[in-house]
């Protein structure tokens, strides 16, 4: 089954990831197992137009460097040592700002068309840029991308209901950004449903 396209609005993804539908009932490593796994079944399951090859990371928010592995997989053979790179950059936006890495880009891309007047249209170089200015981020290439940080699909903050702040992150990296953080949402709003049965 295909995934549906996520929003780009900030203020309904903000809202979403509130949602009781997305805020576990607890969260430990049997669960994350569960999500795991749940995530992994939905990526081989996909339509060869939106399937690739993936790693799904989960790590407990409580420790950074090195992160706390709940749960770490490649989908299927043809990953790189790069996806490594992008879920640690992925992980490290949620940890840091404690919103999704696609709702960190959602709001900077929002930001930047209202500056500019144009309707909502920006080039990926200029929301990498305006990432790296606005917080003043490190990038060793002295470009647009930052070191440590991703605003690309896929990053996703694990809430439980009565918990403040974010327990742990869930990432994939391998599919187009949309589609990272398409699975993700599918993944924890069916793992969440599960639990309140």
């Amino acid at each position: 089954m295909a995934l549906p396209t996520p929003s780009t609005d900030p203020v309904v993804l903000l809202t979403q990831e509130q949602h009781e539908a997305y805020l576990f009932h607890h969260f430990n490593a049997d669960t994350a197992w569960t999500l795991g796994t749940t995530l992994r079944t939905k990526l081989l399951s996909l339509p060869a137009s939106q399937r690739r090859p993936a790693v799904i990371s989960i790590t407990s928010a409580t420790a950074a460097n090195p992160p706390h592995i709940l749960f770490q997989c490649a989908t299927e053979p043809g990953t790189l040592p790069d996806n490594e790179h992008w879920v640690r950059r992925k992980r490290n936006t949620v940890l840091r700002w404690g919103v999704s890495s696609w709702t960190m880009r959602q709001k900077i891309t929002a930001g930047l068309a209202a500056k500019a007047g144009r309707d909502g249209v920006v080039t990926a170089d200029e929301v990498e840029e305006a990432l790296v200015r606005k917080f003043g981020l490190a990038s060793g290439s002295g470009g647009a991308v930052a070191d440590e940080y991703a605003i690309h699909g896929g990053g996703y903050p694990v809430r439980v209901r009565g918990v403040e702040g974010v327990v742990a992150v869930v990432v994939v990296s391998g599919l187009k950004q949309e589609d990272d953080h398409a699975v993700v949402v599918e993944g924890i709003r069916e793992v969440v449903a599960s639990q309140g049965q």
